[in-house]
């Protein structure tokens, strides 16, 4: 069943968001662990053997205790890839690409002035410098008036038309890097599956064309509890697209947590800045980073320091960073070890072909083309939601299950998300493929798994 979209919130105002309704399933429970960064950590699997780390395949897993992203050296080799895409756009120079809060003169525009103050980090004076230098026009990236970033735009718009707005961006400012940040209008759609898809999207564009994404996850949004039950799941997939692109993420609402009012403004959706004698968004000092856009001016300045060393020096920030093993197949299921969880996969290469249906759930629907299978140790009683973001062509359904080896274990299903209250346990998640009388509709994915 599809769910229909609920309808848009633009920023031009606090607006309320129309819950997406869901059919809960009555069922089991899960003991789960607080962890100082806000996830749960899961019980282990003892007594199953499981792939170590560093034996057979495993992929680079972007954690949630930080608010950069790490930059190994794979993510490094990653970022000069792109680069090397198209030499000759400007080293120098990037493009903000967004909604309100990033077409807010407060966003970045101050580091083109005299009202600096790094508050003592010498380490930040040469990104400074190396952008400041930077030019469109008679503009630096810093204070330019992006074309890509408008008030009320969500993922989606920044990509429309022909040209859209972002194309016309890269032509006029060949830049190197951008920074990326949507979803504050995109929870009005409940839909974090085609915010997703439109975020890929984005990014593929930017990488394509030698451009550098740096994406930021959004801010609470103060003005409805209910808007703000569907932030994180709209943050979870914009890591999960920066993970699966091995780009750089800043985690910013990670950093408004203990930010008074979440660093938002009268409206509960707008960042505030901290004034003295006018808007004073780059004073970097411990005061005024209790304001919301002073937060993410600094954020995203040293997001740019560490991309630029990255492209320009083959430069690593980090040495090590997580990495998630196994191929999910069964005896080797990708394990959920903590929630939030993302990962990415492709169906036309992981998993395999083992469960055709699911009757369980009551599901005649021909899933004959690869799964790939998940594995959930869950010790208390939770509310686990999960969201699917199939890519392309590819459609990917979510199968919950009590056995890896069955679909009479069916226990709930759907094409793009699933809730469900359960008990302590062991339970799996398979991702498969519909089978078109053309074929498997195979293809990349997103899942993302929360303890609500």
């Amino acid at each position: 069943m599809r769910f229909p979209l609920l309808f848009p919130c633009v920023l031009l105002a606090a607006c309320g968001v129309v819950p997406l309704e869901f059919e809960e399933d009555a069922g089991a429970s899960f003991p789960v662990e607080s962890l100082p960064d806000g996830s749960v950590a899961l019980a282990s699997d003892a007594g199953v053997a499981v792939t170590p780390p560093d034996a057979g395949p495993s992929v680079l897993v972007y954690p949630l205790d930080r608010k950069h992203s790490p930059l190994t050296a794979e993510v490094v080799t990653r970022l000069q890839a792109i680069a090397a895409l198209a030499p000759a756009k400007k080293g120098n120079v990037f493009s903000k690409i967004g909604d309100s809060n990033t077409v807010n003169a407060s966003y970045l525009s101050c580091f083109a002035g005299a009202q600096v103050d790094l508050a003592g980090r010498s380490s930040l004076d040469a990104v400074l410098a190396h952008f400041r230098a930077g030019r469109v026009g008679t503009t630096s990236p810093f204070d330019r008036t992006t074309l890509a970033a408008t008030v009320g735009w969500s993922a989606s718009a920044a990509s429309a038309g022909t040209p859209s707005p972002l194309q016309q961006e890269l032509d006029a400012a060949s830049p190197r890097y951008a920074t990326v940040m949507f979803g504050t209008n995109d929870v009005g759609f409940a839909d974090p599956a085609s915010f997703g898809r439109n975020l890929f999207s984005l990014v593929d564009t930017l990488t394509a064309q030698g451009v550098v994404p740096l994406i930021t996850s959004v801010p609470p949004r103060d003005d409805s509890a209910t808007a703000d039950a569907w932030v994180p799941r709209y943050n979870l997939v914009a890591r999960g697209v920066a993970q699966a692109r091995q780009v750089p993420f800043i985690d910013l609402h990670r950093e408004l947590q203990g930010v008074t009012a979440h660093g938002l403004g009268p409206d509960g959706i707008h960042l505030n800045v901290f004034l003295s004698g006018g808007p004073r968004g780059c004073n970097l000092n411990p005061g005024p980073l209790d304001f919301g856009h002073n937060a993410r001016n600094l954020g995203t300045l040293e997001a740019l320091a560490r991309a630029w060393a990255a492209v320009e020096q083959g430069a690593p920030a980090d040495l090590t960073a997580p990495r998630r093993p196994g191929t999910g197949v069964r005896g080797d299921e990708i394990a959920v070890t903590s929630l939030p969880f993302v990962d990415t996969r492709d169906t036309r290469t992981d998993g395999a072909a083992r469960l055709d249906s699911y009757p369980g759930c009551g599901s005649t629907t021909n899933e004959g083309g690869r799964e790939v299978l998940y594995r959930l140790e869950l010790t208390q009683p939770t509310n686990l939601r999960v969201v699917v973001v199939s890519l392309g062509n590819a459609d990917i359904d979510v199968h919950l299950l009590s056995d890896p080896g069955s679909g009479q274990s069916c226990i709930a299903r759907h094409d793009k998300f699933l809730t469900r209250q359960l008990a302590a346990g062991t339970y799996w998640l398979s991702l498969d493929t519909y089978q078109a009388p053309t074929g498997p509709l195979a293809g990349e994915y997103l899942v993302g798994v929360l303890a609500e």
